[in-house]
């Protein structure tokens, strides 16, 4: 048996090594920023709150028509990233969501301050995928799921960022000047976009893929949806990825001040350890899977049943609050949520050749952020119905975990088989000689 054949090595594949790492990490850092800004409204909340005097279903807007951009430009990002390449979508991003930051740093208006926030969200829309493929240019395929859940690790670092540190300037030196500020980060990543960043390794150049308009569109979106694990990887992405979303983005700490009367600097610790857990069980998940991809499921469908039962048992607790060590295992399990939603790329990945792994990958990533957008705004309208009743309104989550869970059952053993399949193919072409 060859080496090709034992390592997991498909031919083609580029040798990865410092190069691939120093150019990825350009790429990951404007993810970082972008995800800095997607959340820095999590930190801001109540005080938009107060400046656009706004309630909560205005507030929860906000966050929804993001997401409602973002999902929206998967499918046309992830075939912009297979046409024009990483460095033009990902600079076209950095110009879009800085410019967004800045508007919303200047808003005197509502209105102005919500179109910001979705030309934030169209920029941030390019980021992800554009990272995940810089990764599938540069590293071989087998590392694939622990590049993956570094990207995303990476990700939480900036939300880290946005709850330390953006929190304390909102704080200290007010609205205006801390998101205003935080722009420079984008200057800084695209500079060094345009200076270092490269599509692909030398020699590795993809095969020129013939483009003929919106039927090369047809084809290309029928054809990565046709892949039983695509839309698994969707689902897994969907079930999994947008309670920790949801409580990071927008209602975390609302309701943990006050529906759990705690102050803001506890809840943002407790927001803290929520991103703190995501980075610790990232590497662990993405070390699991790089080696038993047979665990991609398991894991996946237990960090649901995890996070339902534990949201079962805060939301169900007798008494005004839960405990401060309930509280503290929720958002230790929530950290669990992100590392879990890249395991649906490692199910789309395989199913889907490169020159379609953007589509690919962007039809997976729209699973969690219609779910998130979903749950975003079905808490704040629940929450002005009833009175702020959150047990009411963080119960919505329930209902699309199960829809979630009964899509992944439906789709897992037709995914599987197909799988097994072009595995197949692939390592027989390993082996026929030249």
């Amino acid at each position: 048996m060859s080496s090709a054949g034992s390592t997991g090595t498909l031919p083609g594949d580029p040798p990865g090594g410092r190069r691939a790492l120093a150019v990825w990490g350009i790429g990951v850092s404007v993810y970082f920023v972008a995800v800095i800004f997607r959340t820095s409204l999590g930190v801001a909340g109540l005080d938009a709150a107060d400046r656009f005097d706004v309630g909560a279903s205005a507030l929860s807007t906000f966050s929804i028509l993001q997401l409602l951009v973002y999902a929206g430009m998967q499918i046309p990002v992830g075939l912009l990233v297979d046409r024009l390449g990483t460095k033009k979508v990902l600079g076209l991003g950095v110009v879009l969501f800085t410019v967004g930051q800045l508007g919303f740093a200047l808003s005197p208006s509502y209105g102005m301050a919500l179109a910001s926030r979705a030309l934030l969200g169209c920029g941030d829309a390019m980021t992800f995928i554009s990272v995940l493929r810089l990764g599938t240019r540069w590293f071989p395929a087998r590392r694939g799921p622990l590049v993956a859940q570094l990207a995303g690790l990476v990700g939480m670092a900036g939300n880290l960022v946005s709850t330390l540190v953006l929190a304390r300037l909102l704080h200290g030196v007010g609205w205006t000047a801390a998101f205003a500020g935080s722009t420079l980060a984008g200057v800084v990543v695209f500079v060094l976009l345009v200076l270092f960043l490269r599509d692909h390794p030398e020699g590795y150049e993809p095969e020129p893929v013939p483009h003929q308009g919106a039927a090369y569109v047809r084809r290309q979106i029928a054809a990565s949806w046709r892949e039983p694990g695509t839309r698994l990887g969707l689902w897994v992405h969907f079930t999994t990825q947008f309670p920790a979303m949801v409580f990071l983005l927008l209602w975390g700490m609302p309701f943990l001040v006050e529906a759990q009367g705690l102050t803001r600097a506890t809840a943002g610790e407790l927001l803290t350890l929520v991103v703190l857990s995501n980075m610790v069980v990232g590497l662990v998940y993405g070390q699991v899977v790089a080696r038993h991809h047979g665990a991609r499921l398991p894991l996946a469908l237990g960090t649901v049943g995890a996070t339902a039962l534990l949201w079962g048992f805060v939301l169900g607790y007798p008494g005004d609050t839960a405990p401060m060590w309930l509280l503290i295992v929720l958002c230790v399990v929530l950290g669990a949520c992100g590392p879990a939603s890249m395991i649906g790329f490692d199910f789309a990945r395989p199913a889907n050749p490169p020159e379609r792994q953007g589509t690919a990958s962007g039809i997976t990533n729209m699973g969690g952020f219609v779910a998130s957008m979903t749950t975003l705004f079905a808490i704040g309208v629940l929450l002005d119905v009833t009175g702020d009743d959150y047990v009411v309104a963080f119960s919505s989550v329930f209902v699309l975990q199960a829809l979630g869970v009964s899509q992944i059952l439906r789709l897992r053993r037709r995914a599987a088989r197909r799988e097994e399949r072009l595995v197949a193919s692939r390592v027989t072409s390993v082996h026929v000689p030249a």
